[in-house]
């Protein structure tokens, strides 16, 4: 069985079949490209909260986190998620900080299917340069400082209904992997 905890899946008012696909785990791990094959794949709505919240603010992320704060960013990305959540038959990308909130990690557990993304640090690290540019929260740190960050943010996403570990694996095989695992509990628990 690949999607634990199915009973607590199964007495949500959505049915399992019918339910969003939340994908969670430290920026730059591949949420976005993957959720959106697999929305392609299961022919649902692929939906990346970043993207959204830019759209709101009309700006991108680092800006805001420049211009507004971290804290005005984290509040309408908790209203976003929590809305989003609360839909049938998406596909949706969190940012890596979005679980630090509890009421996001409540209702993407209670609302979803939350799929964490895993890849160990030694080949997140490989991908850095071609994110850091682009994370406002990897700002001005040192390596030793953003591993420190990348484990701690481990423990967060531990609270999950499937893990994924995606080390030396092609998106492809890692959407396939995922789509059949929705494709099993299905069947198993409708």
């Amino acid at each position: 069985m690949l999607i634990r905890g199915g009973s607590r899946l199964v007495n949500q008012q959505i049915p399992l079949k019918e339910k969003s696909i939340v994908f969670i785990g430290f920026m730059g791990v591949g949420k976005t490209t993957i959720g959106k094959l697999v929305a392609k794949k299961l022919y649902r709505d692929f939906i990346d909260i970043d993207e959204e919240i830019e759209k709101e603010f009309q700006m991108p992320v680092s800006q805001i986190f420049n211009e507004i704060g971290e804290s005005a960013f984290r509040q309408k990305e908790k209203d976003i998620i929590i809305n989003m959540c609360r839909k049938r038959l998406q596909v949706i990308s969190v940012g890596g900080g979005a679980f630090l909130q509890e009421e996001v990690q409540k209702e993407c557990l209670s609302s979803c299917i939350v799929f964490f993304l895993d890849l160990s640090w030694e080949s997140w690290k490989e991908r850095i340069s071609m994110i850091i540019d682009s994370r406002p929260v990897l700002q001005g740190k040192t390596i030793e400082e953003i591993e420190e960050l990348f484990y701690k943010r481990q423990k967060i996403y531990s609270n999950h209904h499937s893990k994924v570990h995606t080390d030396h694996q092609e998106i492809e095989e890692i959407a396939d992997y995922i789509v059949e695992s929705l494709k099993l509990a299905w069947e198993l628990y409708g």
